[in-house]
């Protein structure tokens, strides 16, 4: 990609209208100060001193994330979040990202607010250090009244934007947003709205999903064709293609140090070479933000190795920001992508 390609990419990105349907997640870090350590007076274990917490989106919120530093215009998030103090903060930090809407965010009385507790040991000199975390999760199937809430937001929001993405991120089926319900109502926005661009992503399987585009990794993508997750490049490469083909949609492999592979429908296959490493690494969010770059560029008329290019830049920036789950703006995309020679002049 050159230059020029780039900034016409970059252009049309202000003017998209995007929703984001699947589990969005609090991320809340705790910075623990290892300098001030006590016991516990009733129990002899060691307390953890917090200095400061931090609440971000996390889990399709990180999605989210990526697409506000990207510059997207208009952005509306489907999920949902329980009536608890979480749940507060979550629509918290939700509401105060740019050009988003919560118009179509419920809140359930009946759900926990999905959450990530992050307990960091704040080191000085070096970097943070995760703890074991707490999470907050739902293990009952999402009651069928939410689930036709959801499926309705989706109907409702579909004529309005010009692509949408889907994160299934529970590890129990039809606990989270992505149920059937919810994707029979995909299934009519695609027939209704052929040109809109969807991708989607599960960290469990997207084995009957409707016809939509696929982003997974290389564990995802043994799991949905049943290949085995060390298979050559050659033989994912054509798995792309024929998933594909069948979709008539695009479909992404990430192959995490690896790069990335990308198809679109009755095309060959392309890859993309991850970046090299530039000092100390943290991956999460890494697929998140390829699957932010991925749909972006697609929604703004790219080509499936365009997209793959920015995905990768992206994916590089996010590692190298650590203790956090971190976001690629367009200008950090585009000094790197020309520092390392996917992006010329």
């Amino acid at each position: 990609m050159n230059i020029t390609r780039f900034k016409d990419l970059e252009h049309r990105y202000a003017d998209l209208k995007m929703g984001v349907v699947g589990d969005f997640c609090l991320d809340r870090y705790f910075e623990i100060d290892p300098t001030r350590t006590e016991l516990s007076l009733e129990t002899d274990l060691p307390v953890h001193n917090v200095a400061s917490v931090r609440c971000q989106p996390g889990a399709a919120g990180t999605i989210l994330n990526n697409l506000c530093a990207l510059g997207i215009g208009s952005l509306y998030p489907i999920g949902v979040s329980g009536s608890d103090g979480e749940g507060y903060e979550l629509r918290k930090v939700l509401s105060q990202r740019p050009g988003v809407s919560l118009d179509y965010f419920v809140t359930a009385q009946d759900r926990n607010t999905f959450t990530y507790s992050k307990p960091l040991l704040m080191h000085q000199g070096r970097p943070p250090e995760e703890l074991s975390r707490l999470d907050f999760k739902n293990w009952t199937p999402t009651p069928e009244a939410l689930q036709k809430t959801i499926a309705d937001a989706v109907t409702n929001l579909a004529p309005q934007v010009d692509a949408m993405i889907l994160l299934d991120q529970v590890d129990l089926a039809d606990t989270g947003v992505i149920s059937p319900m919810v994707l029979k109502a995909i299934a009519s926005a695609i027939e209704k709205y052929p040109h809109l661009v969807i991708l989607a992503d599960s960290r469990r399987s997207l084995r009957g999903y409707p016809r939509v585009g696929f982003k997974m990794n290389r564990a995802e993508m043994a799991r949905t064709v049943g290949i085995p997750e060390n298979s050559s490049e050659e033989l994912i490469k054509k798995a792309a293609e024929e998933i594909a083909s069948a979709q008539n949609n695009p479909v992404f492999i990430t192959l995490a140090e690896h790069g990335l592979i990308g198809a679109a429908p009755n095309q060959p296959a392309s890859h993309v070479r991850a970046l090299p490493l530039r000092g100390e690494i943290d991956i999460v969010g890494a697929g998140d933000s390829v699957m932010a770059n991925l749909c972006a560029a697609l929604a703004s008329g790219s080509t499936v190795l365009e997209a793959l290019e920015l995905a990768a830049i992206a994916s590089s920036l996010v590692i190298h920001q650590l203790g956090t789950t971190g976001t690629a703006t367009m200008p950090q995309i585009l000094d790197l992508g020309q520092s390392s020679g996917l992006i010329s002049k």
